[in-house]
C-alpha cells in the first residue's frame, strides 16, 4: 500500500464527453496512491451527476470552493485554456498542488506568470506523451547509444480536429487568442515527445497553411472563421545533433489518426507508431528497433486509451510529493514548451529560421 493516498479534485469532470471523463477519471481510479475526492463543474446538476457517475465523495458547482476545500490535496484543471489562469492562480494561492492540462496559458507570458505563482509546490503539466512507457524505453535506447549517433528523424502527427467542419462548442479553437489550436495542442505535444527523445530543439524553420479557412459548424449550421493554421511543417535541429522533420496535420478522418516517429542512427534505427483521435498524448505507442530491448512493465495493470499516459503523470507527481523530488514535467516545463511553440509560429509567419533556445528551468 502507498505511504499516503492523495486526494484529487477535478475541475471539468463532466459526464458529457469531457476529456477528464476519458482520461483523468479512469487514471485516478487505476492508481492506489490517489483517490477521486471531488469534482467541480459550473452547474449544480452536472456536478451532482459527475460525482455520482465517477464515484467522487464531494461535488461543487463553484470550482473556487473546491479549490479551497480541505478534502482536496491535488487540483486538476481540465477546462478550456482561457480559463486556466484564474483557476491556477487560485489553487496556487490556496497552497494546493496543481495538475493543469496543456497548454498552461494562452501565451508564453501567461504561462510564465502561472509558473512563477505555483513554484513553491510541485506541479504537473499535461504533456503526458513523454511519460508513455514506449517513449521512455526509446529514450533509454537512444541515450545508451543502442542505435549509434542519432542522424535524422521523420515525424507525422495528426488530429481529427481542425478540419473542414467543427462544432459550436469548439469554435474557440479557431481563435488565435484562445491559446488552443493545432500548433499549441497537437504541435506542443508532438514537439515535446521529440525533445524527450532527442534533446531540446535548438533551431526551427516552419511553414504553415490554413487549408479550410471557413469550417462548417456541423451542429448549428453556418461557418466559423479560422484564424489559425490547420497544417504545419517543421524542420528542426535538436541538441543531439539530429535533424527532424515534423508534419502536424489537422482534419484527418478519425480512423486515419496516427503518430509515427522514425529515427535513423549511425548504427541502427527505431520507430514509434500509434493511432488515436486524441493525438500522440492520448494513446499507447508501439516501439520497434534494430536494437534488442526488453519491456519493463510499470508494476500495475495498463490502462486503456487516454488514461494510460495521464496515470503516468499522476504516479510521477505522487512520487515527487512523497519523496520531496521534482521530476514530473511541471509548469516551468510548460513555459519551455510554450516558448518553443511560439518560436515555430514565428518561423512560420516570417519564413525565416528561428533559434528555439528557451529560458529557465524545465521542472
Amino acid at each position: 500500500m502507498p505511504e499516503r493516498v492523495h486526494r484529487v479534485g477535478v475541475i471539468g469532470a463532466d459526464t458529457r464527453a469531457s476529456w477528464a471523463q476519458v482520461s483523468h477519471i479512469p487514471a485516478i481510479h487505476g492508481l492506489a496512491s490517489v483517490t477521486l475526492s471531488a469534482v467541480a463543474t459550473r452547474h449544480e446538476d452536472s456536478a451532482r451527476e459527475a460525482a455520482a457517475a465517477f464515484g467522487a465523495s464531494h461535488w461543487f458547482a463553484d470550482p473556487y470552493r473546491m479549490i479551497t476545500d480541505d478534502s482536496v490535496d491535488i487540483v486538476t484543471i481540465a477546462v478550456k485554456v482561457p480559463a486556466h489562469r484564474d483557476l491556477v492562480l487560485a489553487a496556487a494561492a490556496a497552497g494546493k498542488v496543481v495538475y493543469c492540462e496543456s497548454p498552461l496559458g494562452v501565451s508564453p507570458a501567461e504561462a510564465a506568470e502561472l509558473a512563477a505563482a505555483a513554484r513553491s509546490r510541485p506541479s504537473a503539466i499535461g504533456l503526458q506523451g513523454r511519460l508513455n512507457p514506449a517513449v521512455r524505453r526509446a529514450a533509454r535506447l537512444i541515450g545508451e547509444g543502442a542505435i549509434g549517433r542519432p542522424l535524422n528523424a521523420r515525424v507525422v502527427s495528426t488530429s481529427a480536429a481542425f478540419g473542414p467542419s467543427t462544432y459550436s462548442a469548439y469554435r474557440y479553437f479557431e481563435e488565435a487568442g484562445s491559446g488552443a489550436h493545432l500548433l499549441t495542442i497537437t504541435g506542443g505535444h508532438t514537439l515535446d515527445v521529440v525533445e524527450a527523445l532527442l534533446g531540446d530543439v535548438v533551431e526551427v524553420d516552419a511553414r504553415a497553411e490554413t487549408l479550410w479557412p471557413h469550417p462548417v459548424l456541423a451542429d448549428v449550421g453556418g461557418s466559423a472563421r479560422r484564424e489559425v493554421p490547420d497544417h504545419v511543417d517543421v524542420l528542426a535541429r535538436t541538441a543531439s545533433g539530429a535533424v527532424v522533420t515534423v508534419g502536424i496535420l489537422g482534419g484527418v478522418a478519425p480512423e486515419d489518426a496516427r503518430f509515427t516517429f522514425e529515427l535513423r542512427g549511425s548504427d541502427g534505427w527505431l520507430t514509434l507508431t500509434g493511432g488515436s483521435i486524441y493525438g500522440v498524448q492520448g494513446a499507447d505507442l508501439t516501439l520497434t528497433s534494430s536494437a534488442r530491448f526488453e519491456d519493463t512493465p510499470a508494476g500495475r495493470e495498463p490502462l486503456p486509451g487516454p488514461a494510460l499516459n495521464v496515470a503516468e503523470v499522476y504516479a510521477s507527481l505522487v512520487a515527487d510529493l512523497d519523496e520531496g523530488t521534482r521530476t514530473t514535467p511541471g509548469f516551468d516545463h510548460a513555459v519551455h514548451n510554450s516558448e518553443l511553440v511560439a518560436a515555430v509560429g514565428r518561423a512560420a509567419e516570417s519564413g525565416q529560421r528561428w533559434s528555439a533556445v528557451t529560458s529557465g528551468a524545465r521542472r
